[in-house]
């Protein structure tokens, strides 16, 4: 069974259809990267992954748990899928470890001393410990975001979503956090991931799905995405000739 199993899922917002007749799977360990231009529905699709946009048609399957199922809990459901957003997301009124523990002890029931302890452990893990007891507001753009790519593991996730973790960060910052996507990435984190960093997608990813007007017109192994470039769709090969030009 695969860990993220998309069935022939529609959305509209209105009249507006946003998603067409999507579909892919997901493995335990696939690292995914949706690219496509602006407005294809790439953060769309990776939001109905974890509900946070509903569908009209079709169905979501995560690690054996049906997204339209109306008995699923859905709140339950999101705390194992970890999301890292493109604008972070942290309450700025607490700490960096406040953020981390907040939802382990609200949502998983964990005691508080367990809690900070996880989170001092993930805070260790991305580079951040020194930095516990600061607001988000002290800190650069990619330390938040490796703050929140930290809260998303206290959570002990089955899988996590990216949805342009660097697209609001400086140039400079965008490494520190790409290295911890890395490293999530070769210790098995299965991992779906909305970027333009095609770097990252070649050096990382496994599978790349390219999007446009809310179609999947490409799902392919990552090396075959770049270097079986006559064999892509025409949409595509824009796509592709238009980054080879800004790099």
């Amino acid at each position: 069974m695969p860990m993220i199993d998309i069935q022939h899922i529609s959305k509209w917002y209105g009249d507006f259809q946003v998603l067409t007749e999507c579909s892919t799977s997901i493995e335990k360990g696939d690292v995914v990267v949706v690219c496509g231009p602006s407005g294809s529905g790439k953060s769309t699709l990776i939001k109905t992954v974890n509900a946070l946009e509903p569908i009209q048609k079709g169905d979501i399957i995560v690690d054996g748990t049906s997204l339209q199922n109306k008995s699923t809990n859905l709140a339950k459901f999101r705390s194992k899928v970890g999301m890292v957003f493109q604008h972070f997301e942290l309450f700025p009124h607490m700490t960096v470890l406040e953020n981390l523990t907040i939802a382990q002890v609200k949502v998983l029931n964990r005691n508080v001393a367990d809690a900070q302890k996880k989170a001092k452990q993930y805070l260790e893990r991305v580079g951040l410990f020194a930095h516990k007891d600061k607001f988000p507001g002290q800190l650069s753009g990619g330390q938040q975001q490796r703050v929140a790519i930290a809260r998303g593991l206290c959570m002990d996730p089955i899988c996590m979503l990216f949805d342009e973790p660097t697209s609001a960060l400086d140039p400079e910052m965008v490494g520190e956090v790409l290295d911890v996507m890395v490293q999530l990435a070769n210790e098995g984190m299965t991992m779906m991931c909305v970027t333009h960093e095609m770097g990252f997608a070649k050096k990382v990813s496994n599978r790349l799905i390219f999007m446009d007007e809310g179609k999947i017109l490409e799902d392919c192994p990552t090396t075959e995405f770049f270097e079986n470039i006559d064999a892509r769709h025409e949409r595509a090969k824009i796509f592709l000739e238009k980054i080879q030009a800004v790099h």
